[in-house]
């Protein structure tokens, strides 16, 4: 007998009339029109089950912190970087677990089972380290969390020396720490932040990690560290391993330029991070009008054929006010902001919450197909794109083919004569 089946199911590719078997936490098929015994029987009513959704950048020790211990009035990425520095002598391991953790329950909530995560190790007690390496353990059964050594302050920028900040990432990567970090933008010269690259690549590959830098978050065109991140990973075979997250001087780099950047990024294999919700409120701060729009180029890198996700990157914290974990609501801004709205476009938007930041992240058994995990969500749409207009109601979140979270369906009662008694919104 199955564990679990799901019947009568729309998949992301298009697929309707799906059944998807569950045992032992894993998928045992995918086909058409399944009906075998289980214990549990969920009829999706033609509705769409989708993987779930995964965030490639977060900043999670920052989180729900907002307010404290003030607000940042200008608005911009300095004012926001300053707070932090004020913020972290007050800080308390309770007090980061409290709120990552209420985090984690918003972000199941959503149906958000996956999460990479930057961790500011510039602070030489570590205490958001250990915080978060305490927060990983608490939520592993739910959530997987995915921890990047991030040197905030830049890693050649310690007051004791360019050694400070770098003995202190090599610290939290030995306390178990999965990625290599890095703000090449934020150092003291251009020269420091390619130097940092440098320093930090061969780090990641003397110990078989990942990289995710946080790479020219700038409005200045000539700020072009990818270029560097793209010629590292290619001289130490990093390929497929390294992420280059924000990369907003992109969008302010004249298009020559770009065209011989985007296909050095490919033969690297890089990975893009962009953060639609936080590039355009903290970017264009120094423009009148016309006012740039920040973004990286997220159609071009995708035509080029490099993988791109949607981070949310800050909720209630120095940086951002807003935010609730819904990864729908990024996907919604990045189709805006990117003008992608031909149908395959909104399609990739979907994606660059799902599939994309899985291979950002090396997620195994990711996916709706047999073999894989048995995680996903059922959501109050008939598909991608109605799941992004809508920011879809999570109906029922699932992990290893256990219910997680469940929510009831969002319609409201109208009274309204000769109209129907209700409506979902739904076309």
């Amino acid at each position: 007998m199955l564990d679990l089946l799901v019947k009568n199911a729309t998949l992301p590719d298009g697929r309707s009339g799906m059944s998807v078997a569950v045992a032992g936490g894993k998928i045992l098929e995918v086909t058409a029109g399944l009906d075998a015994p289980a214990k549990d029987v969920v009829d999706a009513q033609g509705l769409l089950l989708s993987p779930p959704f995964v965030d490639a950048h977060f900043h999670m020790d920052a989180t729900l912190s907002y307010g404290l211990p003030r607000v940042n009035q200008s608005g911009t990425l300095l004012e926001g970087i300053a707070l932090w520095g004020e913020l972290k002598p007050l800080l308390t391991q309770e007090a980061l677990i409290t709120r990552a953790l209420t985090y984690c329950d918003w972000a199941v909530s959503k149906g958000l089972l996956a999460i990479r995560s930057h961790v500011d190790v510039c602070d030489r007690r570590l205490l958001a380290v250990e915080a978060l390496l305490e927060v990983k353990r608490q939520v592993a059964p739910y959530i997987d969390l995915q921890l990047v050594a991030f040197p905030q302050d830049g890693v050649l920028r310690g007051s004791e020396g360019p050694q400070q900040h770098l003995d202190n990432l090599k610290r939290a990567l030995d306390m178990g720490v999965d990625v290599v970090g890095g703000i090449p933008h934020f150092e003291r010269t251009m020269a420091d932040g390619a130097q940092s690259i440098k320093l930090l690549c061969e780090i990641a590959a003397e110990r078989g990690l990942r990289v995710d830098m946080h790479c020219d978050e700038s409005d200045d065109p000539l700020s072009r560290h990818v270029e560097t991140l793209a010629f590292e990973t290619q001289r130490l075979r990093l390929h497929g391993r390294v992420t280059g997250s924000h990369l907003t001087s992109m969008h302010s780099m004249d298009n020559y330029y770009v065209s011989k950047l985007l296909p050095l990024m490919a033969e690297a294999q890089l990975h893009v991070v962009a953060n639609p919700l936080i590039n355009i409120t903290l970017q264009g701060r120094h423009d009148s009008y016309p006012k740039r729009r920040g973004m990286t180029r997220v159609p071009e890198l995708l035509a080029q054929g490099i993988n791109v996700a949607f981070g949310h990157d800050c909720v209630m914290d120095p940086w951002y006010s807003l935010g609730s974990g819904d990864m729908l609501e990024v996907a919604q801004m990045g189709l805006h902001v990117g003008q992608m709205t031909s149908q395959s476009a909104m399609r990739q938007c979907f994606a660059a919450v799902t599939a994309n930041p899985a291979r950002v992240l090396g997620l195994e058994g990711y996916g709706l197909e047999a073999g894989c995990n048995a995680d996903f969500v059922l959501l109050q749409a008939r598909d991608p794109i109605e799941a992004i207009r809508l920011r879809a109601t999570r109906l029922k979140v699932f992990r290893r083919g256990r219910l997680l979270a469940e929510a009831p369906a969002a319609t409201s009662q109208l009274h309204l004569p000769g109209r129907p008694a209700q409506t979902s919104l739904m076309a």
